[in-house]
């Protein structure tokens, strides 16, 4: 067979990168994927905190269901179909804009996550489980045990092999689906029993200063969907499962966030509806109506919601750590991080490096920034967190580019309207995340802009010259991270194979490509 072959046709990639597929089981079907991308895509960790922001908070929660979620499932249900190689978003990235751009995404992408899990869900769960069921004592023993066995089941879900532990994400779908249900059911139950407290139809009337606040936050609730395509090689049919797991599981995400939080802001007052709390705080006071039985039924509530937390953090682990794998088997990171393990099919080296950066910076936060309540603790947490929301401004522009440089690839899906469409949807989602990382990362700048008023330092505790040293600080120590990482990728990037980009194409084949 001639082996000079169209660059189009092939990805170049790596021996390593041969080696560890070879590792790769498939056992996700449609079913596995919906869960999976649920339990990605529905956090219960900020719920409250849009119920905090009234009735606006519904309303802008509505507006970026239909300007963000459903072009963003549009573009993720083409391109996660047709381009289905192990590390989805990596693999994007690297083949619109070149592996250094890859890379960089990869990195951003990653990092959100085990710093997520040990300094923000840790710290949720904590307390969550201390105001519900039994003290822990901040600071002692307890606090860091409890924080510790969080990270560390999370690690544990993320190494276990796909085969063997997909029931956990579903398990984890299902737990939102019933928290979620049976929370709403009782909101029903307390307004027959309470009246409803409601609020003024002016109330939905949408303001920028809500708007501005809000825009990153839901933006972080409502990302996920090109998670499960960082297991793309491990699913039964991707063609055709990817494009139904996104719409199926983008309908229920959607639901299983607007219900309750209207349900909350029908029934209760705002100023009973408080922040990261808020979820708890609602279904401590609704379940009243259970009588003697409401604090029974509040513990396993509590205990329900722990395990969904559990469940976020492993999920997007799961598939953080595959798309970071990824990129070191293909040369983009060190190659000792794209190793799979033989007996699990997992990135166990990874998944090791997050539990122990989560656990690092769950020590740090309870050790040295009072429990995780300074200001500028909180000011580096917001912005690691806001990575992920960074890392997307390759990701979508990559799915437009591909239409481009990539057309003869066969699209099982394609997003309405030709290329006109993919341009409204790239053009919609590139924007939003535009937005939401600009206000992330340079919040008070857009009021003062338009005029409306904002305290930085009542916002955030500090001011706003060591708010920006810390986040462009934060941002600074990221993205070196992806170029050393990159740099001591090269000895792998040189052992050069090449894989076709489709399966009914030529073999894997170690040539040059022209």
């Amino acid at each position: 067979m001639d082996q000079a072959i169209s660059r189009e046709s092939v990805e170049e990639t790596t021996e390593l990168a041969l080696q560890e597929k070879a590792k790769l089981i498939k056992s996700l079907s449609r079913l596995d994927m919906i869960g999976f991308t649920v339990c990605a895509f529905v956090g219960l960790d900020t719920l409250g905190t849009v119920a905090s922001n009234g009735a606006q908070g519904f309303t802008w929660l509505i507006v970026l269901a239909v300007a963000f979620v459903l072009p963003y499932a549009l573009l993720m249900a083409e391109v996660g179909s047709a381009f289905t190689k192990e590390g989805g978003p990596y693999e994007w990235s690297k083949m619109a804009f070149g592996r250094l751009q890859g890379a960089i995404a990869a990195v951003l992408y990653w990092v959100t996550n085990p710093l997520w899990v040990g300094g923000s869900l840790a710290f949720i769960a904590t307390e969550a489980w201390n105001d519900n069921i039994f003290k822990i004592h901040s600071g002692g023993a307890g606090d860091y045990l409890f924080k510790f066995l969080f990270i560390w089941l999370s690690i544990g879900v993320a190494i276990v092999s796909l085969k063997r532990g997909k029931w956990i994400p579903n398990v984890g779908a299902l737990m939102r689906i019933i928290v979620l249900g049976f929370f709403t059911m009782t909101t029903i139950i307390y307004a027959f029993s309470h009246g409803v407290d409601g609020f003024p139809v002016g109330d939905l009337k949408p303001t920028g200063a809500i708007f501005l606040a809000l825009v990153p936050l839901l933006l972080f609730n409502y990302v996920g969907f090109e998670l499960q395509n960082g297991a793309a090689e491990e699913m039964e049919d991707p063609q055709k499962d990817v494009p139904l797991s996104v719409l199926r599981s983008g309908i229920i995400g959607v639901l299983l966030y607007a219900i309750p939080i209207f349900a909350i802001l029908i029934v209760l007052p705002q100023e009973k509806v408080t922040g990261i709390g808020g979820f708890l705080d609602a279904v401590t006071e609704t379940f009243s109506v259970y009588g003697g039985a409401s604090s029974f039924l509040l513990g396993v509530m509590t205990l329900c919601f722990v395990i969904t937390l559990l469940t976020s953090g492993a999920v997007w682990m799961i598939g953080s750590d595959r798309i970071l794998a990824v990129a070191a088997y293909d040369g983009a990171f060190p190659g000792f991080f794209g190793v799979f393990n033989r007996t699990f099919g997992t990135p166990v080296r990874v998944n090791t490096m997050s539990g122990i950066f989560a656990t690092i910076f769950m020590v740090v936060a309870v050790a040295s920034f009072h429990g995780g309540t300074d200001a500028k603790f909180v000011v580096v947490l917001t912005i690691a967190i806001s990575t992920t929301l960074i890392s997307y401004l390759w990701v979508f522009p990559s799915a437009l580019k591909l239409r481009y440089t990539h057309p003869h690839v066969r699209r099982p899906y394609s997003v309405p309207g030709g290329l006109r469409g993919m341009w409204v949807a790239a053009g919609l989602t590139t924007f939003w995340t535009a937005l939401g990382s600009f206000v992330a990362v340079f919040p008070g700048t857009l009021e003062g802009l338009f005029g409306l008023d904002y305290n930085f330092r009542d916002e955030w505790g500090v001011s706003r010259g060591t708010y920006e040293a810390l986040t462009l600080g934060t941002l600074a120590v990221v993205l070196a991270i992806a170029l050393i990482g990159y740099a001591l990728g090269r000895s792998v990037r040189e052992r050069v194979a090449v894989l076709p980009l489709e399966t009914d194409a030529i073999p894997p084949a170690p040539a040059a490509i022209t």
